[in-house]
């Protein structure tokens, strides 16, 4: 398969894109300590939990903006004048999410053999949808069909025409794609098969749609359950990225796993960037540019600093140049003083 030209654009090429995550994911690893547990950085995984719970249940639609998730999430207040279900929709995601932190770095009675059970499957969706599903199920949902629940009705074709099995045959798929999943722990060291074998992962779940409702956020929860048991930092998708994203799932519908593959590991090293390396990286370790950046101070302005000699950094065996917070505080006060 070609790889795209991205140029033009001034985007690195796929394949470097997947170099450059074996590498800090790596790093992260062995320089770092891995990822901190929930109780050691409280902040971080918060602050994935919040624009998690926001920005997926707006990929399905939801219209509530970050401030009322905010305050939904920390007080317990809706605010605003949305409908009910908006409320249950983010609140529910959220339960689902804290549960999938908590229990993907400290696994307890839930853990099974391999990343993920079937057990688990189930209780993500029913977190996930129990709370709207009260007041706002499917309407063709029979009894036998609620969270946690395999569907019992056929889906529609996809738009590129990609049709989900049928009812019958979904306890079967889905015990198919658990036996992939374990395939991945195979292949997470090899930095070039790994985000398209994860990103076959991710799609195949979408395309059995093994609950009547729900795939779309319970299978983002579970892409990330893996991600960070396999030690990756989860993987936020935007709203703003929504149609790349869905034009990625249909590309994998007809076996291109590429565009996703890429698309997944641009979104953890945005993570890694924003939330985990910051974190847990003293002031004098050498971390990738993008996890120093500041409001006033972004990625390519330090960038362009480092390669003009104004801001002390190393460029690394994989391109990307490095410094530390104590350089960049260092260069942030030197900008501003005035010349005596």
């Amino acid at each position: 398969m070609p790889q795209p030209n991205n140029s033009r654009r001034g985007r690195p090429p796929r394949q470097a894109i997947y170099e450059r995550l074996g590498i800090q994911i790596g790093e992260l690893r062995d320089r770092l300590g891995g990822l901190p547990s929930p109780v050691e950085a409280e902040g971080i995984w918060r602050g994935i939990w919040l624009e998690e719970a926001h920005h997926s249940t707006a990929i399905e639609g939801n219209t509530l903006v970050l401030k009322q998730v905010e305050a939904l999430l920390a007080e317990g207040r809706a605010v605003g004048n949305k409908e009910l279900s908006e409320y249950l929709e983010v609140r529910g995601y959220a339960d689902a999410a804290d549960w999938v932190y908590g229990h993907a770095i400290q696994p307890d009675e839930w853990a099974g053999q391999g990343l993920i059970t079937l057990t688990e499957l189930r209780h993500i969706h029913t977190l996930t949808m129990t709370p709207v599903w009260d007041v706002a199920a499917h309407p063709q949902a029979s009894d036998r069909e609620g969270p946690g629940s395999f569907r019992e009705h056929d889906i529609q074709p996809f738009p590129e025409g990609m049709t989900p099995p049928s009812w019958p045959d979904v306890p079967a798929a889905t015990a198919g794609w658990l036996d992939e999943v374990l395939k991945l722990e195979g292949v997470v060291s090899d930095a070039l098969a790994f985000p398209e074998e994860l990103a076959s992962v991710h799609a195949r779940f979408e395309q059995i749609h093994p609950f009547l409702d729900g795939n779309g956020r319970t299978g983002r929860l579970i892409l990330n359950l893996i991600l960070v048991r396999l030690g990756f930092p989860p993987a936020i998708i935007y709203k703003g990225d929504r149609a790349r994203y869905l034009s990625a799932l249909r590309r994998a519908d007809q076996d291109d796993h590429g565009p996703l593959g890429e698309f997944l590991a641009r979104a953890i090293l945005d993570n890694l960037y924003k939330f985990v390396v910051p974190a847990v990286a003293g002031p004098a370790r050498l971390v990738p540019l993008p996890a120093l950046a500041t409001p006033e101070l972004s990625g390519n302005a330090l960038r362009v600093a480092a390669i003009r000699g104004r801001l002390k950094a190393a460029k690394a065996a994989d391109g990307t140049w490095r410094s530390s917070r104590a350089w960049v505080d260092e260069y942030s006060a030197a900008r501003y003083k005035r010349p005596q």
